[in-house]
């Protein structure tokens, strides 16, 4: 129980002491265009109930404590409404996985190349695990040449995160995205004009019926 005593109170020092949360007796009232002055604790509370609004310490670790007069509900509305968009903005990394096998044909290697360079390029970790099974465990050098080669293939979009290790039969390996590394742009498909078309149409027509007449 006292645990999550202690956990809701780091909850709560989250946000800044309002008003009569405020506790030192005197505060250093930051007033804009005007700078700041250091007042009593009742004058400065006096002077937010007169102005219908909220004193809120900004800076609870200066002596004395730095505080400013707002409208604290529409203040916090702001802030909320601030890091939803950061939020928005941010990629959250994720970790894909891809598996290649010792004696992977060179088509299947391809496709799983390309498949973790598109994970690295969106700025995702790619986790490589390499698996022996049954005699091939008595060839760990098939495993380590691939891992080379997929690393070096991949060079350009990422960097080593993990270096390769063995646990227990298998390989295991972690790519993370190159910083700086940017994608580049998708080709896009030409588009058909319609209009040509039917005008190429038009003059095979002409040009049969040109040879009719004469």
């Amino acid at each position: 129980m006292p645990k999550r005593r202690n956990f809701f109170q780091q909850e709560k020092v989250k946000e800044p002491r309002i008003n009569h949360q405020i506790t030192a007796q005197n505060i250093r009232l930051v007033v804009e265009g005007k700078g700041a002055d250091i007042i009593s604790l009742t004058e400065a509370l006096k002077m937010a109930e007169e102005m219908d609004m909220d004193l809120v310490e900004i800076s609870p670790d200066q002596d004395p404590p730095v505080c400013k007069i707002i409208n604290f509900g529409k203040w916090k509305f702001e802030q909320q409404k601030k890091k939803k968009e950061q939020s928005k903005h941010q990629h959250v990394i994720h970790v894909k996985e891809i598996k290649l096998r010792p004696k992977i044909g060179t088509h299947d290697f391809e496709l799983k190349r390309d498949q973790a360079r598109e994970f690295l390029e969106k700025g995702d970790k790619v986790k490589v695990s390499l698996r022996f099974r049954g005699r091939e465990i008595a060839h760990p050098e098939l495993g380590t040449v691939l891992m080379e080669k997929l690393t070096e293939e991949l060079s350009e979009v990422s960097v080593i995160e993990a270096p390769p290790k063995f646990e227990g039969r298998q390989i295991i390996m972690v790519l993370a995205s190159k910083p700086g590394h940017k994608p580049a742009p998708k080709k896009k498909p030409p588009e058909s004009n319609g209009k040509k078309e039917v005008v190429s149409e038009e003059a095979v027509e002409n040009s049969g019926s040109s040879g009719k007449n004469t």
